[in-house]
């Protein structure tokens, strides 16, 4: 067996048991994750669309749905010290799981393409910086932004240890001052919507826009070192961390009809709290997002230079930036919330029902290069999530998964032997 380079972070391997990490480590990582300013822009089109108690309620209810996904394939993850894209050599084969792996690495260089132009763009308007520094600053950032990620989990975690409480200070003084300009509890009980939005759309939008992230979130919950780990911390970064960011964008709306928190504490008179805010809220998704990329990467490619692999996908995403392509990034990657979560929804129904709960070691086990129920499920499951009036998201986790029980079922398809089994 090769010697793990230190800090690679088993790219195409279980995270062996002396690797894992508690509570605080992952729920912290997880949370520095969902801390996103993408995010907000879904709660303030709930904010003026709904009462401040009925806000509350898809708040709620979104985000539990969003943290159960999470939950569960966080489950799987630190029962196999697999990541998604691994899991997917599982459900899809071999050379079928390359489908996935270029899925999700794709919609992570996309996030981190815009991610890395807006906080050029932002800083740029307001510092009042030339076109050309601007650019400038999208290569210094493309740059910066995937350290941590280079350095591995253990980066990750320095990162959202400052970050995150940093942030959470930030974010609740944004909110007490909110509060008290709108006149406390009875003001916001007593705002009228202005807009219209169905149930439906509504848990779409809190639901769909992060669960691609909630699909990746496997990358770190396979370090847990208990189930319980894996579960809370699933948990506290979808329903607590996702929700508080969804609440917030809503705040921002009702209170001055502006979702994003960096240009509510410029409102408020923060400047340098803001522009902090920025940067730290957007690197410590950022470096989760180039992260997602390498492992996707790394399984795509078969190699385990995750760190070499980062860069590249760093290069890519800040060429992307400078090209513009993040103007049209944000709804097109939205969108991809419906191709995503079917993903999930196969991993979870092949782990439970085919193997029964547990996979042998994927070194061991003898994987055909096409797992054809997997791929069927899967295209029922987002052709049927495109077409849903309803939950999106949450359709295509459901159908995918009741379609691969249903075609492995009366295929009989049998989970493949290990080779010491064989």
């Amino acid at each position: 067996m090769t010697q793990q380079e230190p800090g690679n972070d088993y790219p195409l391997s279980e995270v062996p048991l002396h690797a894992r990490k508690g509570l605080a480590s992952t729920a912290m990582v997880l949370l520095g994750f969902t801390f996103f300013t993408a995010t907000m822009f879904a709660g303030g089109k709930l904010g003026v669309a709904f009462s401040f108690t009925d806000m509350l309620g898809v708040v709620a209810l979104g985000n539990l749905l969003l943290g159960t996904y999470a939950a569960g394939l966080g489950y799987i993850a630190f029962k196999s010290g697999l990541n998604s894209v691994l899991m997917g050599r599982f459900c899809f084969g071999e050379v079928g799981s390359k489908l996935s792996d270029l899925i999700l690495g794709f919609t992570q260089i996309g996030w981190y393409a815009w991610g890395t132009a807006t906080a050029a763009v932002v800083l740029g308007k307001y510092f009042e910086l030339s076109p050309g520094s601007v650019l400038a600053l999208m290569v210094v950032f493309g740059l910066v932004f995937c350290a941590t990620a280079y350095i591995g989990y253990r980066g990750l975690e320095i990162l959202s240890y400052i970050a995150v409480p940093a942030m959470g200070i930030l974010l609740f003084l944004s909110m007490w001052v909110a509060t008290v300009k709108v006149g406390g509890l009875d003001g916001l009980l007593a705002v009228v919507p202005t807009g219209e939005l169905d149930l439906s759309t509504a848990i779409t939008l809190v639901f769909g826009t992060f669960v691609s992230g909630a699909t990746q979130a496997t990358n770190w919950t396979r370090f847990s070192r208990s189930a319980k780990v894996a579960v809370l911390a699933s948990l506290i970064g979808f329903f607590i961390g996702n929700g508080l960011m969804v609440l917030i964008g809503a705040y921002g709306a009702i209170v001055y009809q502006q979702p994003d928190v960096v240009e509510v504490l410029l409102l408020q008179g923060f400047a340098m709290a803001a522009m902090a805010m920025l940067l730290l809220n957007i690197w410590s998704t950022q470096d989760n997002t180039i992260y997602n990329f390498a492992v996707a990467g790394c399984n795509l490619l078969r190699t385990k230079r995750r760190k070499t692999v980062t860069l590249a996908g760093a290069v890519i995403g800040t060429l992307l930036a400078l090209l513009g392509m993040y103007d049209l990034l944000v709804p097109y990657l939205i969108l991809l919330g419906t191709v995503i979560p079917p993903i999930g929804g196969v991993i979870m129904a092949d782990f439970f029902y085919r193997y029964r709960g547990r996979y042998p070691r994927l070194a061991d086990a003898r994987l055909p290069a096409f797992n054809w129920p997997g791929l069927v499920a899967y295209a029922v499951g987002t052709v049927l999530a495109f077409n849903s009036p309803w939950v999106a998201p949450l359709v295509g986790i459901v159908v995918a998964s009741l379609t691969y029980i249903a075609l492995t079922a009366v295929l009989r398809v049998r989970a493949p032997l290990a080779e010491a089994q064989a």
